[in-house]
């Protein structure tokens, strides 16, 4: 039964990863203002880059290179879309989400059409020598990636970063709950909204490598499979807060850790009920049922200069 906890421990981290990189960026932009449900097709074009990238150089670091780039040209446009051109940022995140989906299943079948998809260059578990042995915590905490690691550091520094502690985190919250009052005060809307975005790219874009690189050392079509919505739903569950943010997605992973779980540990729970938990718990969160939860009042609002 430890082995079998210990899988589900290690399974739930690992699967909760990559969704706490996107959130990390996605709670920084929501709490700017910018609603990023294209943080899905970010995750997806950097998975596609990061694949692209490791197998034409045949390094795995190089390819995670490739998909933080591709994942800030992503945020680019989407910001240019959302905050300079003012477009509504819901259906720019649908329809982006949709040309990622299609370009990158049309840009597999080029590059990948021969079966080099199944041997792309990935990261190897590191295991920490004196920590990985430490049971439950050991097989989830110290058996990463080289990019698991960097993940866990992203996603506590920018934890750190949009907190009321820091000039930046005040900064981020004034632009999110008043971009009026905010720039009336001297602060650079726009700048700061675009730094958000941007970010949630590059996570994102990480995010994405994480799975193609690490999880599956593979690229296939529509690999993230809406973990960059679930991100969303995690930030949302989170109450628009960086630790219980975190704490929703090892909620998620675990959630999704026990459909291969559930046999071992003598549950008989349909698969697909388990795959709705995330959802269900977000929505407990919105209606106030966990607690109360209040978005950013500039979120999904343009910034319009007052003349």
């Amino acid at each position: 039964m430890s082995a079998v906890i210990d899988e589900l421990a290690s399974g739930g981290v690992r699967l909760a990863v990559p969704l706490l990189l996107a959130s990390s960026g996605e709670l920084l932009s929501e709490r700017a203002g910018v609603l990023n449900l294209s943080v899905e097709g970010m995750m997806l074009t950097g998975a596609f880059a990061g694949a692209a990238g490791a197998l034409a150089s045949g390094s795995a670091a190089v390819g995670a290179l490739t998909a933080l780039a591709a994942g800030l040209a992503f945020a680019a446009l989407q910001a240019l879309l959302s905050i300079t051109l003012r477009a509504d940022q819901i259906v720019t995140g649908i329809t982006a989400n949709a040309l990622a989906l299609g370009g990158t299943t049309y840009g597999a079948r080029l590059l990948f059409g021969d079966g080099k998809a199944d041997s792309v260059p990935g990261f190897d578990p590191l295991p920490i020598p004196g920590l990985h042995g430490i049971p439950v915590l050991g097989p989830a905490l110290f058996q990463q990636s080289a990019l698991g690691y960097v993940a866990f550091l992203v996603a506590a520094a920018l934890a750190f970063g949009c907190s009321r502690r820091t000039p930046w985190g005040l900064a981020v919250d004034a632009v999110g709950e008043d971009a009026t009052t905010a720039d009336r005060c001297g602060l650079p809307v726009r700048a700061v909204r675009y730094a958000a975005v941007l970010l949630t790219g590059a996570t994102a874009g990480l995010a994405g490598a994480q799975l193609a690189l690490s999880e599956v050392h593979a690229f296939s079509d529509n690999i993230t499979g809406g973990i960059g919505y679930l991100a969303v739903v995690a930030v949302i569950a989170g109450r628009w807060r960086a630790w219980p943010t975190m704490v929703a997605c090892l909620f998620f992973g675990v959630a999704q850790s026990l459909q291969f779980a559930a046999p071992a540990l003598g549950l008989h729970i349909s698969g697909p009920l388990l795959t709705t938990l995330p959802y269900v718990f977000a929505l407990l969160a919105v209606s106030g049922l966990v607690g109360r939860s209040r978005a950013p009042s500039g979120l999904t609002v343009p910034f319009v200069r007052a003349g």
